[in-house]
């Protein structure tokens, strides 16, 4: 055996770490973006309907725009 063999190991214990800690950091900007979005949802309907219909066409448009971007990147 050579002195290079515990390296693998350590790397590997690290990636484990890594794949135990991605998913808690996923909640936590889940939970940053759910905030964000509905005090900006909350703040747009006190304005008024005609900037709600606005806002709702806007977020339309850019739902559509990276769905077409997700596609067009994919192939």
């Amino acid at each position: 055996m050579d002195a290079a063999s515990p390296a693998p190991a350590a790397t590997l214990a690290a990636d484990a770490l890594l794949g135990l800690l991605l998913p808690l950091w996923q909640v936590v900007i889940g939970g940053f973006v759910l905030v964000v979005l509905v005090v900006s949802v909350a703040r747009l309907a006190r304005r008024g309907r005609s900037r709600m219909t606005t806002a709702l066409l806007v977020t339309a448009a850019a739902i559509a725009g990276f769905a077409l971007v997700g596609m067009l990147l994919q192939s």
